[in-house]
């Protein structure tokens, strides 16, 4: 899917009346802005080329939607879309557009337009700018034109890009100061770079232009957290002796810190406003080679308000590129959940002499435990439950790993040594120990012969109807902790109607959270037992769906914190 939209500026424009100006604001999947102006009525949006808004996305429609002008509003026509057009959230095929209002295509992944009229709500709030009474103190203008100034900056905030938020900023500094150039500097680590450079007229210019040194203004800086007027020492590292204020012409010099917001307001504390100095995102600097008047209270509340309202807009947009790097991570783990979990065996067989049931439930996106039946042989079940150390990606890849090693080894009973010997000794050397797994490896014959290894797992217990239950305790350390680790294969016989439940610690350690005291109740295995003793009767899958209940009214909505795994498996002979 190309992300890029194109605007075709050489359609014919249609003659509808005086139509205000409106623009949509382009939200690209990557989540990139742009604007296109609805300059040309009819506007067409879609796929094709031919479109006013060609939108790159295979799932949108040729020709998807259109805005005409009549009657003295934008009305929005989806044109029998494949897959519907939205505004707000709600599917439609005709309305009126409002300012503000969202239209979007059924995909979350997909374009996102936000419709908007110019001047709509800055015109209303400029119209407030007016001369008060004439009693009015310079301070009390002041804050009365502050906040003003901070309505035009919220609403350029939802409607334009960043650029153009940080610019209004830059300008509003300049108009409340008298200086004759603004820059808005970014940190990048212990650098700064220019973002904004604009005269007091409103001209853009060269970033070059900023003749201070950016060292000497971050040093500055990292000193103070509040509004200062900066004095140079030619005798300061990184600063010419050469450039001077004099040599620069310069006679006012105003900077003002960008301090990263947080939830909860700025600093209340001396201790808190130390630690956001190292949070400063960036600086508001101002110069003019004229001696600019004294300021007062107000024109400093109304510059560090800016600030912060610049501030915010940088918070607002890191955490917004945060969002959707997270979106997409999400995203990605939710294949790769769909991927592993199609990994597990689609079904299991439930007549014949081998018989069995398993889940596997992650605590996260993605596992690192995993189970697995195959029938190698008409005579011959294999079966393995693992449990990789740890949680997340790091562990799904291994525990995935593992299966296509035990998918391709051979299941011979006396091969299974060496089988284990090289996954721990390749394990080892890989992850240096860092990472291991526990595993419970079976072969089951039709004669009822189970041969079996666990390395570091939790003990299988052997159900045998009537008699005391058998745990196949660990035979090995588990798997990649130690490269001399030796492998034990054990026998044992099942008999018809004899059950192995295996599974792992996510279940017998499932816990709630902890007391006052910090105390953990366990739900362990002992209450895992008095469950198969109760139900020993049963099928594989009543076995299984009897534990899973059991352990979810123990939990009773509390939060799992690690991956289930339960695999029943039944010799009926």
């Amino acid at each position: 899917m190309d992300a890029r939209p194109v605007t075709n500026p050489h359609l014919p424009v249609a003659s509808h009346g005086a139509a205000p100006v409106a623009a949509l604001e382009v939200v690209h999947p990557s989540g990139k802005r742009t604007r296109a102006s609805l300059a040309t009525v009819p506007f067409r949006m879609g796929r094709q080329s031919d479109n006013h808004l060609q939108l790159r996305d295979s799932r949108i429609s040729r020709n998807h939607a259109e805005i005409q002008f009549r009657d003295g509003a934008f009305f929005l026509h989806d044109l029998n879309s494949s897959h519907g057009t939205f505004v707000n959230g709600q599917r439609l095929t005709q309305t009126v557009l409002q300012h503000g209002d969202l239209i979007d295509f059924g995909f979350d992944d997909s374009y996102r337009l936000q419709f908007q009229v110019e001047g709509h709500e800055i015109s209303r709030i400029l119209d407030r700018l007016e001369p008060g009474p004439s009693g009015d103190t310079r301070e009390t203008a002041g804050l009365s034109k502050l906040t003003v100034l901070l309505e035009v900056a919220r609403t350029l905030q939802s409607s334009l890009g960043v650029d153009e938020v940080l610019t209004s900023v830059v300008d509003a500094a300049l108009s409340v100061t008298g200086s004759e150039r603004g820059f808005l500097l970014l940190a990048d680590g212990e650098s700064l770079y220019v973002k904004v450079a604009r005269t007091r007229d409103g001209r853009n210019l060269n970033s070059q232009e900023l003749t201070v040194p950016t060292s000497v203004i971050l040093k500055e800086l990292r000193q103070r957290r509040e509004l200062l007027t900066m004095t140079f020492d030619p005798a300061m590292e990184g600063f010419d002796p050469q450039q001077t204020i004099a040599a620069l012409e310069l006679r006012t010099v105003i900077c003002i810190p960008l301090i990263r917001t947080r939830a909860g307001g700025p600093p209340k504390d001396t201790v808190a406003a130390a630690a956001a100095l190292h949070e400063t995102t960036g600086v508001l600097y101002l110069d003019s080679r004229e001696l600019g008047s004294r300021l007062t209270v107000a024109d400093r509340e109304l510059l560090q308000t800016l600030a912060l309202e610049a501030s915010n807009v940088l918070e607002n947009t890191r955490l917004l590129a945060e969002e959707q790097r997270n979106r997409k991570i999400q995203e990605e783990l939710e294949i790769a959940r769909s991927i592993q979990q199609s990994l597990l065996p689609r079904s299991l067989p439930q007549t014949g002499w081998f018989r069995a049931s398993g889940i596997s439930i992650p605590s996260q996106n993605v596992a690192g435990d995993y189970f697995d039946v195959r029938r190698i042989r008409e005579d011959r079940f294999v079966n393995i439950i693992v449990d990789v150390s740890g949680k997340g990606v790091s562990s799904a890849l291994l525990a995935s790993l593992l299966q296509g090693i035990f998918i391709a080894a051979s299941a011979e009973p006396p091969e299974l040594p060496a089988l284990m010997s090289r996954t721990n000794e390749f394990l080892v050397e890989r992850t240096e120990g860092e990472k291991y797994a526990t595993m419970f490896y079976g072969i089951l014959q039709s004669d009822g012969t189970l041969y079996w290894t666990n390395a570091g797992h939790c003990p299988g217990i052997l159900i045998r109807p009537g008699q005391a239950y058998e745990l196949l305790r660990p035979t090995s350390m588990p798997v990649g902790m130690m490269s001399e680790a030796r492998f034990e294969v054990r026998k044992t016989q099942l008999r018809p109607g004899d059950k192995l439940c295996l599974y792992s610690d996510g279940l017998s350690e499932a816990h709630l959270p902890p007391t006052e005291r910090g105390v953990f109740h366990f739900y362990g295995e002992e209450r895992i037992q008095e469950i198969l003793r109760s139900h020993e009767g049963q099928s594989a899958r009543q076995i299984q769906d009897a534990l899973l209940q059991d352990v979810q009214e123990f939990l009773g909505g509390a939060e799992q914190t690690d991956d289930v795994t339960l695999l029943v498996i039944e010799y009926a002979g």
